[in-house]
């Protein structure tokens, strides 16, 4: 069969990868097409565009830039037709997906849809579950409460498991020694690693790398690395790591958090990766416009916690500094907190433990690929 891949960000591209692996072995004719990264072409997926050229964020940065998700838009649009897929995945990514099944339902109608890792709609933009419900077959769930939050807004749903777990098991160069880490990354190995993850777009860098870096300066006795995302030119980070000690290691974050004792994580998978890999850490995410903004995006916003991994516990498990509440004197209050021997480490560390029985061991990719095909050969068998 034929599947069209559609990821817009670095963590899309690692999971979507995952899940091409899966499906190979479940479907040995299979063919791949899409918009996505190195990870997924590695996997043998002819790309249409690398996500490197997608990842914006926000509505200014969408308008500078429309012309150019435009003419994207348009390239995918003309590989589908080229292509002709028997089944379109979507990989998170909702404004730009989300208009994309609705041209492959009204276009192309013998075509499945499949969401794997679905838009955080019931956080918000809830009215997105509209176009999911019409112009999507069936979501592939990674978080438990999705299930009862879209079946009952009439969307297809199935749970197959986080695929971070499938991601952080998987890793390369897993229970390396940080001797050997240091000696393929050139990381000093004097002192123990503060870890910080600003994120994979330009926007994220600009508003949490400079506080980060700010508030980290104040440990000497740790040695300060950033896990840069593999799309990103090192001039990107030049710009805010000049007169700092530290170091940027890219396209190593798993191996990077491996060796961390305590972490710095811009909102996002990231959160959950670094839960699951052990790491104490402190979640940030700056918004521009103050106490304003702030406060009109908490209306929005219609949950208490935006990090996976207090949504998924269901419990303030690592501390949330969001918007106006991030600088680096709040952020070096909470890393005291966690970095030993203060209590909140071992507390953190327990939490966790709690958090990987809940998301369970089963491969996820494998779960997805396996129910993805059955029910496309079924589709097949009942024309």
């Amino acid at each position: 069969m034929k599947y069209f891949v559609i990821a817009g960000e670095a963590s899309g591209d690692l999971h979507a990868s995952n899940l091409l692996g899966a499906l190979k072995q479940q479907d040995a004719n299979a063919q791949f097409m899409g918009l996505g990264g190195d990870l997924m072409a590695g996997q043998g997926c002819q790309l249409v565009q690398h996500y490197r050229d997608m990842a914006y964020m926000g509505f200014v940065d969408v308008i500078l830039h429309l012309r150019t998700i435009l003419g994207i838009m348009s390239k995918a649009k003309e590989a589908l037709q080229s292509f002709k897929p028997d089944v379109v995945i979507l990989v998170d990514y909702p404004s730009f997906n989300l208009q994309l099944a609705k041209y492959v339902k009204k276009n192309m109608p013998g075509t499945t849809v499949f969401y794997y890792i679905a838009p955080k709609v019931w956080a918000w933009k809830s009215w997105r579950v509209k176009s999911i419900r019409k112009y999507v077959d069936r979501v592939f769930s990674i978080l438990p409460f999705e299930v009862e939050w879209f079946g009952k807004r009439g969307c297809e749903v199935s749970y197959v498991g986080n695929p971070c777990v499938d991601a952080v098991e998987a890793r390369e160069h897993k229970g390396e020694s940080l001797e050997d880490f240091a000696a393929r990354t050139k990381v000093p190995t004097d002192k123990p690693i503060l870890a910080l993850l600003p994120g994979s777009r330009k926007s994220e860098l600009s508003g949490n790398l400079p506080d980060m870096l700010k508030a980290a300066s104040a440990y000497p006795q740790f040695h300060t690395v950033i896990a840069g995302a593999p799309s990103m030119p090192s001039e990107q980070y030049d710009q805010y790591t000049k007169g700092y000690d530290c170091s940027v290691v890219y396209g190593e974050t798993y191996q990077l958090l491996q060796q961390a004792n305590v972490a710095v994580v811009t909102s996002g998978t990231a959160t959950l990766e670094t839960a699951l890999m052990r790491v104490p850490q402190v979640v940030v995410y700056q918004i521009g416009g103050g106490k304003i903004v702030y406060w009109i995006l908490r209306k929005i916003i219609r949950v208490k916690n935006v990090s996976l991994v207090n949504l998924i516990a269901n419990r303030d498990v690592v501390t949330e500094l969001l918007g106006y509440f991030f600088n680096a004197e709040s952020l070096k209050n909470e890393l005291n907190k966690i970095i030993a021997p203060a209590k909140g480490r071992e507390k953190m560390l327990e939490e966790y433990a709690d958090l990987a029985n809940l998301l369970g061991t089963e491969p996820v990719s494998q779960r997805a690929a396996r129910e993805m095909v059955e029910r496309l050969n079924q589709k097949k068998e009942n024309k």
